[in-house]
């Protein structure tokens, strides 16, 4: 205990000399970070060159101060993706490496990027990793590297599955009539080969139909494919017609003879599908002329 008391004495007559040792009326040193350079908005962007001519992209560049004379900030561009400046993009300075001003009293100041439009219309898509470096305004440590993502229209033949996923409120049908809108939904999807994939759709007929399974093959862009294996067991005949009730929905590709060269399609850009079937009932038979076509649309 008599340590412990020392020890109280002694912060407490410490204390007491800083304190008193405080004068309100002196000027005390502030210690001012210096400037940094940092980009502005999200480390990801995405830059559309659909339109012709594409319009032109800033990737932000700032300061964390206002200087009342001009600073240059120097950043250098690579592509993983493999773009080469002068072809498929331009910056204002012409160069991968190069520099941007930020004027005196400003904060901010632009990058300013230029797609070729033609060299996108075939669905490439690049992307631009921008870096800040010295010697320039010092780099800050919170975002000193940007990402752009530039890409042209939609292409059919660049389909990530998931996009397909979810409600298709304006589905229309055929067979035999026309029905509808109601909505279909694609609640699941499988990939199975970079150009190949499944999806399982549900509430087709809108009627108490099991879900049912469809191949897509997109291997030739321009001729988007999707097909079906036979399915049984989809649903009671008597949803179809009540006088079937009893038989069992079964729903297969049309054949090549009764249908030559129907099959359905799809367009991730558009975000629609079409399938077509064949319905049967087993054992009574199959529908040999009337074909069935369901229109999914968002």
């Amino acid at each position: 205990m008599k340590i412990l008391n020392n020890i109280s004495l002694i912060a407490i007559i410490v204390l007491a000399f800083a304190l008193g040792s405080c004068d309100k009326t002196k000027p005390y040193d502030v210690v001012v970070a210096p400037p940094e350079t940092h980009f502005v908005g999200s480390k990801t962007q995405s830059y559309s060159a659909a339109n012709n001519p594409a319009p032109s992209y800033n990737v932000v560049v700032g300061t964390t101060d206002v200087s009342n004379t001009d600073r240059t900030v120097t950043y250098k561009v690579t592509s993983p993706s493999g773009a080469v400046a002068g072809t498929q993009y331009t910056i204002a300075t012409g160069n991968t490496t190069g520099s941007v001003t930020i004027p005196a009293g400003k904060a901010l100041a632009n990058i300013v990027v230029q797609a070729d439009y033609n060299a996108y219309l075939g669905g490439r898509k690049d992307t631009l990793v921008f870096t800040l470096e010295q010697p320039s305004v010092k780099p800050s440590g919170f975002l000193d590297t940007v990402i752009l993502v530039v890409r042209g229209a939609c292409f059919e033949g660049d389909v990530n599955l998931n996009d397909l996923l979810g409600d298709y409120p304006n589905t229309n049908e055929d067979f035999g009539g026309a029905y509808g809108p109601y909505t279909t939904s694609v609640s699941s999807v499988t990939q199975t080969s970079p150009t190949t994939g499944s999806i399982v759709v549900e509430n087709i007929w809108d009627n108490g139909w099991a879900p049912i399974t469809f191949d897509l093959d997109w291997t030739d862009p321009a001729n988007r494919i999707v097909s079906l294996l036979q399915q049984d067991n989809i649903a009671d005949g008597g949803t179809v017609n009540p006088q079937y009730a009893g038989s069992t929905v079964t729903v297969t590709n049309p054949s090549a003879t009764a249908f030559p060269n129907v099959r359905g399609t799809f367009s991730i850009c558009n975000q629609t599908i079409v399938l077509k079937m064949r319905i049967c009932l087993l054992p009574l038979g199959c529908f040999s002329s009337t074909l069935y076509t369901v229109n999914m649309a968002r």
